[in-house]
């Protein structure tokens, strides 16, 4: 049975395409064709806005998809959230909706947005923020450029970042944060009781999980003399039931460990000062627990 698989086009699609990668599904553009060939016969890809992505899966359209958390609330999508994958475009990391105005603005909080006028893709979320705080203020849909629109045409926009770098190149502060979001594995309903597809579906979240697991890790490997395991064990605090394989000489043995990437820097030195011999440092594909 064919899985009809939606792929966010746009800022997330490079991103996408190489967490798939890793994942083991492989995924081909043509063009400007919108249905990237997999290397997985019983997978349709099809490339869909993320903005779009929780509407087509609910009508059934896409069996599944990928999408932001931020999208299927904007929408009020009434779908399956497999799992959360939390990538972003430049990094692991979540993004956030946030509310932002002119460096010079005399806005405060959300309670001097009182009779002001707004600017944002995420019209549903920014209204819902204001009737929280029971604030009445005019939100008008953005079609593309926010951040320019402040205070030429609106008094504040709410908008997505990452790392806030493009607000700040605008001249904006950052006022509050509506909504902090990562990307979800969604499935539609009544694809999800199909035993067949959710079977595949689940298999797509495992490994896409593993995939995002092994993005920050490394593994280490090593040799070090039995005398010094316990040594060894103080360097690395963390680790937990390595593997620990024989070597020719009785006296020696090959350890085997996976670590964050960013502190291999920190304890490549120390494990040869302990006496940690043809130390190898290799990438991963996947991490499952």
């Amino acid at each position: 049975m064919q899985l009809k698989f939606g792929l966010p086009k746009g800022s997330l699609q490079d991103s996408t395409f190489e967490l798939m990668r890793l994942a083991g599904f492989n995924f081909y553009t043509n063009g400007r064709s919108y249905f990237p060939t997999c290397d997985d016969p019983a997978i349709d890809g099809m490339l869909i806005r993320a903005q779009e992505m929780a509407g087509y899966v609910e009508d059934g359209v896409l069996d599944a998809g990928l999408t932001g958390k931020d999208w299927i609330e904007e929408n009020g999508a009434d779908v399956v959230e497999v799992c959360e994958l939390i990538y972003a475009k430049r990094g692991l990391n979540p993004v956030k909706w946030v509310l932002a105005v002119p460096n010079d603005s005399d806005i405060q909080s959300v309670h001097d947005l009182a009779g002001k006028r707004i600017a944002t893709e995420a019209v549903n979320l920014t209204r819902k923020y204001l009737e929280k705080n029971n604030v009445q203020a005019e939100v008008e849909f953005s079609w593309g450029a926010t951040e320019v629109k402040a205070p030429t045409l609106v008094d504040a926009i709410v908008e997505l970042t990452e790392t806030g770098s493009s607000l700040k190149a605008n001249g904006l502060r950052i006022v509050d944060t509506l909504l902090e979001s990562t990307t979800r594995l969604i499935a539609n309903k009544k694809a999800y009781e199909n035993p067949d597809l959710k079977r595949k579906i689940d298999n797509i979240a495992l490994l896409l999980r593993g995939a995002i697991n092994a993005k920050e890790k490394v593994g280490l490997k090593f040799n070090i003399e039995r005398s010094k395991m316990d040594k060894i064990r103080e360097v690395l605090p963390a680790m937990k039931q390595p593997t620990v394989s024989p070597l020719t000489d009785p006296e020696w043995v090959a350890l085997e460990i996976i670590v964050n990437e960013d502190i291999v820097r920190e304890i490549l030195p120390t494990l040869k000062a302990e006496g940690a011999r043809d130390i190898i440092e290799y990438p991963l594909n996947k991490v499952i627990y």
